[in-house]
């Protein structure tokens, strides 16, 4: 069902849309000139993968977020830590690249991991087997070994499959169980993209915050991708920064939607809807301005503490990965810094920062 932009109630969305551009406009300049703009950048990442899971209705904690993305996991990492730490790498892609290339078709197939052409022979690969008697060039095809093994497998494959006595098949079915499980075939995901795509361009006249919150709306309502949802978030994000509206770091706006009631986010009639999320953006560029006033503090303390010390001191590049992380280990200091885990220790117990974990083993330290 395509989404309709239809009449807008200006009436009770223009005080939430001037609070919502004022509001990041203070956040996006801040940011920008601060001495702790790239250290708030990449904390922001990990809050935002935190909320947006949590708006989700999934718990995932801050702690085993960090460190899983330092590869130093004190535990298996569960499915939901998973799907958090992919919405970190995709902030992080987001904003490798230029502004707008993530709500571009081509961005959207990259993070969707769909592949729009495909040639013969990946086509074929698909089909699992399908097609294999087509002739191929002499310099492309696989060795007598290989190839052997190629048709054993792809004639075994069918042993997973009921087929009755004295029935012979012939050709594959365009869909196995396995695909049924996890995908809908008729879940058209480069249709509904496309829609929210002609969205995209419909909301291109309207201010830049109404028109994130409409294309958030129509996320929300069209679905497009089946197991990747949490991307519209990651894409309304890089749509402000495309528009100039904040261009320092991608907002992390689900930091303030989780402050919205659900009966809010999840009303029926879109006007609560829109207002929800338009006071959702002021609520995150609130919170990010506090932490960019504790981050600011806490980089003049740290930094009284480097004064007077060595040239080849560890501790400037330990103050850096505390900056940009919420929270740090021993292990991810000397990894940071070069040195042995008990010299991490060592930084730490000059630098006072505050142990947030609380127990002996697997200690962490960080500004919250």
């Amino acid at each position: 069902m395509p989404y309709e932009i239809g009449i807008l109630n200006f009436e009770a969305l223009l005080g939430p849309v001037a609070a919502a551009e004022d509001a990041l406009a203070r956040l996006d300049e801040r940011v920008t000139r601060s001495d702790v703009g790239q250290g708030f950048a990449e904390r922001a990442d990990f809050f935002e993968a935190v909320s947006n899971m949590w708006v989700a209705g999934e718990l995932v904690h801050l702690e085993d977020l960090v460190l899983h993305d330092a590869q130093m996991d004190v535990r298996a990492p569960s499915h939901e830590l998973v799907i958090a730490h992919r919405i970190v790498r995709a902030r992080r892609r987001a904003s490798r690249n230029d502004p707008g290339w993530a709500i571009s078709r081509p961005g959207i197939m990259a993070f969707a991991g769909i592949a729009e052409q495909e040639d013969e022979l990946s086509s074929t690969l698909r089909r699992r087997g399908e097609g294999r008697d087509l002739e191929t060039d002499e310099h492309d095809a696989l060795p007598p070994e290989l190839a052997e093994i190629d048709e054993v497998l792809a004639e075994t494959s069918w042993l997973v499959e009921a087929v009755p006595l004295g029935t012979t098949r012939t050709r594959q079915p365009d869909l196995i169980v396995g695909e049924l499980v996890i995908r809908d075939p008729d879940w058209d995901e480069s249709e509904r993209i496309s829609e929210w795509l002609e969205v995209l361009r419909q909301v291109e006249r309207f201010p830049a915050t109404l028109a994130a919150a409409i294309l958030w709306d129509a996320w929300e309502h069209l679905e497009p991708l089946q197991r990747q949802h949490w991307l519209g978030q990651v894409l309304v994000s890089d749509f402000l920064r495309s528009l100039g509206k904040v261009q320092s770091h991608l907002l992390a706006f689900s930091v303030g939607l989780r402050e919205m009631p659900r009966e809010r986010r999840r009303a029926r009639d879109r006007t609560t809807r829109l207002v929800a999320f338009l006071e959702a953006m002021s609520a995150t560029a609130a919170t990010g301005m506090k932490d960019l006033d504790r981050l600011t503090l806490a980089k003049r303390q740290l930094e009284r503490r480097v004064v007077g010390k060595r040239s080849n001191s560890s501790l400037p590049a330990a103050i850096e990965l505390i900056l940009s992380r919420p929270i740090v280990s021993a292990h991810m200091l000397a990894k940071a810094a070069g040195i042995t885990p008990r010299g991490a220790l060592n930084l730490v117990s000059a630098l006072g920062v505050r142990e947030v974990t609380g127990r002996g083993r697997y200690r962490a330290w960080g500004i919250l």
